[in-house]
């Protein structure tokens, strides 16, 4: 179905739609008609002579420079060639796709001074699958992502490259195969279609929604583990969080139970601790913080989504230009930095439970790192290195960048929000993340194998449902094989969500009472 960008409901959900699914966007003619209000002042003021910043003026340093009318045709073009001045690997096509639709969602409020045609090439590229070919590295995310955002915006004067139908070609061969008019740049366009947060924020969004799918498949883990491990179930008694308040220890304590619903351990048929290590009896609070931190970062995500973030802006109602810094990405640069450190602290978690279930002095009777023949065998031993190494790459990554601001332009852009490179290595921490989980799930299906051997344990519901799902991936480890093939699975198993829809066809939502 058509999504409808009006400048004021564009949630992560669509966007993942949008990036991921080559959803079908259309501008709300609403927001159209404000585009062309706007444009139509913007072009009086210039005929007026009214000093207008990045328009009939130089940026940065020089944004003191008093263009002369021939400067400004040409202008939005010399702007866009200096600032596409990225580094790097191209990003994911998704994330450039994100970003268009985060910037036409931006022009959609009429407050950009854009011609329409700049929005509605935009449209077209997404439509059409014109995908500009954007560096990863280069913007400071402040003054917006300039460099990435100003690569994208070659395509509309028919330059730089795009990915279009598999192939990597020159801007105006792919616009020219898709079919879509190239509109080239006039008066403020090109500073219009670059000025704002859009790459990291559209790369924030994409992650807030793996992280959310992320953190249910650690509850779903947890609850594996602590099965395994014969978990004394009180401290997840929901009763307990609600004393204490906190919204996503609730949560997380209920997603959990959800998963051990009909297992021995609730029966009381199986004798368990008077209290278990923190590592088990505390997920709820860990995980829960981590709940809480990412669902404030979606809601800065998605203010910012929808909000104005350019410079200057327009106010037509007003007949007044008002130059700001409503490019500075520090208000997802924060937020972003936070939950990145939050799933880092869930794997340090995840990490502990793992060593709990190969640890022979832990693991209550469960056979030395899991394996049937110990001393012969090492069984799952060095599955903890792994994940061991994982996390410690994550902590090094988890270091803020919102605090690491390098001044630019000559002092004039004294204070930048670093947020690209939050969004950078919280993609490295996702991918490691996904691989810590993948370890422990394996691990703790294995235990679950030796623990059904040991005593015919019956495991929740939930648990056997993700149980059937890594042995349709990995086999149990009868003797000792090379394990990097099966960390790689349950890598990409963890990435690909199968798990969680197993568990939740089975059990209800897990973020649902």
């Amino acid at each position: 179905m058509t999504i409808v960008l009006d400048g004021s409901t564009l949630t992560i959900e669509k966007l993942v739609a949008i990036a991921r699914h080559g959803e079908a966007v259309a501008l709300d003619a609403a927001a159209l008609a404000r585009i062309q209000t706007c444009r139509a002042m913007l072009e009086a003021k210039l005929a007026a002579k009214e000093i207008m910043y990045g328009t009939n003026t130089g940026i940065g340093e020089f944004s003191e420079v008093v263009l002369t009318d021939e400067q400004v045709l040409q202008f939005q073009r010399y702007l866009i060639y200096n600032h596409a001045a990225g580094i790097g690997d191209p990003i994911p096509v998704e994330q450039a796709r994100a970003a268009l639709a985060g910037r036409i969602n931006v022009h959609a409020h009429g407050n950009s001074g854009c011609r329409p045609e700049i929005t509605l090439t935009l449209i077209e590229l997404l439509n059409k699958g014109v995908t500009p070919v954007v560096c990863q590295k280069g913007s400071v995310g402040a003054c917006g992502d300039l460099a990435p955002m100003a690569q994208a915006a070659l395509l509309l004067m028919g330059e730089g490259e795009a990915f279009y139908q598999g192939e990597r070609l020159p801007g105006r061969e792919a616009m020219q195969r898709a079919g879509i008019p190239i509109p080239d740049l006039q008066a403020r366009d090109g500073l219009a279609a670059i000025n704002g947060s859009n790459l990291l924020t559209a790369i924030s969004a994409l992650h807030i929604y793996d992280m959310e799918r992320w953190l249910k498949q650690a509850e779903i883990a947890c609850a594996m583990s602590l099965e395994a491990l014969l978990a004394n179930l009180k401290p997840y008694d929901t009763r307990l969080h609600t004393l204490r308040g906190f919204p996503g220890a609730v949560r997380s304590a209920k997603a959990i139970l959800k998963c051990i619903e009909g297992s021995d351990l609730k029966s009381g048929k199986v004798k368990t601790k008077v209290q278990d290590a923190y590592s088990m009896r505390s997920s709820p609070q860990v995980i829960g913080a981590a709940h809480d931190a990412i669902r404030w970062a979606r809601q800065q995500v998605e203010i910012e989504l929808n909000g104005v973030g350019d410079n200057p802006i327009f106010l037509p109602e007003y007949k007044l230009t008002l130059t700001g810094a409503n490019f500075q990405g520090s208000p997802v640069a924060l937020p972003m930095d936070m939950a990145g450190a939050a799933i880092t602290m869930v794997c340090v978690l995840s990490e502990r439970r793992l060593n709990r279930l190969t640890n022979p002095a832990l693991s209550v009777g469960l056979p030395d790192f899991l394996t049937p023949n110990p001393g012969f065998f090492s069984g799952l031993m060095l599955s903890q290195y792994t994940a061991d190494s994982l996390i410690v790459e994550q902590r090094i990554l988890s270091m803020p960048a919102s605090v690491q601001s390098i001044p630019a332009a000559a002092d004039q852009e004294d204070f930048v929000s670093m947020g690209m490179n939050t969004a950078l290595k919280n993609g490295q921490i996702l991918q490691n993340a996904c691989g810590v989980l993948g370890i422990e799930v394996m691990a703790a299906a294995q235990a679950v194998d030796l623990r059904r051997a040991q005593q015919s344990f019956t495991p929740g519901y939930g648990v056997q449902a993700a149980h059937q799902v890594i042995r349709r991936h990995v086999a149990h480890l009868d003797v000792d094989r090379p394990l990097y093939p099966d960390h790689n699975t349950m890598k990409a198993l963890v990435q690909s969500g199968e798990i969680l829809a197993e568990v939740e066809k089975t059990v209800g939502r897990l973020d649902a009472d």
